[in-house]
């Protein structure tokens, strides 16, 4: 499973069997940044409905790669995330996903105002496809 955290939302992806492919879920709203129960039981959820191992995480580092507050409230999340649900999760550095997927809904013909609704859970696949390249050079 790929998330991509951020302040009021997370996006969520999920691999193939073979650990191929990374394909967009859902994207998990919340009102504000620190209301995370519901949050975490629709994980939870999304973990049983399949049948996840292992959960990939994007880290927002700067450019520049320093960890700035972003970084901190995401090792925050993983760090009750990991408590919850028992899991190992791994960190992929998400560095201009978010900006990638913009470019990908631009290219499909997806209006700005829509792209919003779709944004986050293509980061996510995307934080995801790039684990997967990752490991499977290995």
């Amino acid at each position: 499973m790929g998330l991509d955290y951020g302040a009021k939302s997370v996006g969520v992806a999920i691999s193939d069997e073979l650990l191929l492919t990374a394909q967009p879920v859902e994207t998990i709203w919340r009102e504000r940044e620190t209301k995370l129960r519901k949050t975490y039981a629709r994980i939870e959820e999304l973990i049983e409905e399949y049948d996840v191992e292992k959960i990939i995480v994007g880290l927002p580092k700067k450019l520049n790669n320093e960890e700035g507050e972003r970084c901190e409230k995401t090792r925050e999340f993983v760090e009750d995330l990991e408590r919850r649900t028992g899991l190992e999760v791994i960190f992929e550095d998400e560095r201009l996903t978010t900006m990638e997927a913009d470019v990908v809904l631009g290219e499909a013909g997806v209006d700005k105002e829509k792209r919003k609704k779709y944004i986050d859970k293509l980061a996510a696949s995307l934080i995801l496809k790039n684990y997967l390249e990752r490991i499977s050079e290995r």
